[in-house]
């Protein structure tokens, strides 16, 4: 199964690389203010650049003066399903990015459940919201992002990682 990878960053701005592995790449959004358990929340997600698989994996401090400066930790990771249709039958997850609506199911150590990635269509083109689905893993109590800000590789923080 393909994977997804999130990983806290605090670069310029602290924000979450949301990652999915497509076509032999990880399609990646900055997310400002993390994922959100609650189907209520329309996280702002702004595409950026594709990354290597290889990618994330990546922990650690990336020194001044190069692209991303900042700390980086792996905040959640695992498994997804894509769940896109259309006229109900199923597309392929690289179609329905094209097309700016991709729905998946993740399996993760701190997320699980289904989402949508929905482009927007006021604004720049690279601003899409990432959606929690109203499934029976949504919870609008519980916050990861706040509750749980460890490496779910090492349990380090960012500040432990940077220290």
């Amino acid at each position: 199964m393909p994977r997804f990878v999130i990983q806290k960053h605090a670069a310029s701005r602290l924000h979450y690389d949301f990652r999915l592995e497509v076509a032999g790449v990880l399609k990646s959004w900055a997310v400002p203010k993390g994922p959100s358990m609650n189907p209520r929340d329309k996280r702002l997600a702004v595409q950026v650049e594709d990354h290597s698989i290889s990618w994330g994996d990546f922990e650690g401090v990336l020194p001044e003066g190069t692209y991303g400066a900042g700390t980086v930790l792996v905040w959640d990771s695992g498994t997804y399903r894509n769940r896109s249709e259309r006229d109900g039958k199923p597309l392929p997850i690289e179609r329905a990015l094209e097309n700016g609506r991709a729905a998946f199911w993740l399996e993760g150590k701190k997320l699980r459940g289904g989402f949508v990635l929905m482009r927007m269509y006021r604004g720049p083109e690279r601003n899409w919201l990432l959606i929690k689905l109203d499934d029976e893993e949504a919870d609008p109590e519980y916050d990861p992002v706040r509750s749980r800000p460890e490496s779910v590789l090492t349990g380090r923080t960012l500040e432990e990682i940077t220290g």
